[in-house]
């Protein structure tokens, strides 16, 4: 993360850019729209540097090493997850479980979810032992 910290009047500057979905003193959130424009124009040999000049940020605000952070990142989770890692999923996982009751149906479709996971752990753990009986065999 930078160390540069937004002015009042660089707040107003960015916070008017389409792109920015928050911004505060130390931080700024781009839009998933943001990301996958960046990831598309990198992907045809852009500069992250142009990227975000063509997208009306001023690089003398953001600064290049956040630029270089936040490309390097975009770029990682794509490779890794593709389009939905450059989703910004903070808002959908908070963390915290359900509190409210469960219906019955819920219940249950939660429980059949988790017996056929346990379900195809055994099948795979068996095809590991069988996969391993069969190298000792074979020395």
């Amino acid at each position: 993360m930078s160390n540069k910290i937004f002015t009042k009047k660089e707040l107003e500057i960015l916070y008017k850019n389409r792109y920015v979905k928050n911004v505060s003193e130390k931080g700024i959130t781009y839009t998933d729209e943001f990301k996958n424009i960046f990831i598309t124009e990198n992907e045809k040999g852009k500069l992250p540097r142009e990227i975000f000049e063509e997208c009306g940020f001023d690089i003398d605000i953001l600064g290049i090493t956040r630029i270089k952070a936040s490309a390097g990142r975009w770029r990682t989770s794509y490779r890794n997850n593709g389009v939905s890692g450059l989703t910004d999923t903070r808002k959908l996982n908070s963390g915290r479980t359900s509190e409210k009751e469960l219906s019955i149906e819920e219940k249950y479709k939660r429980l059949k979810a988790q017996n056929n996971l346990l379900k195809a752990e055994n099948e795979l753990l068996k095809k590991i032992q069988h996969l391993e009986r069969r190298l000792s065999k074979k020395k």
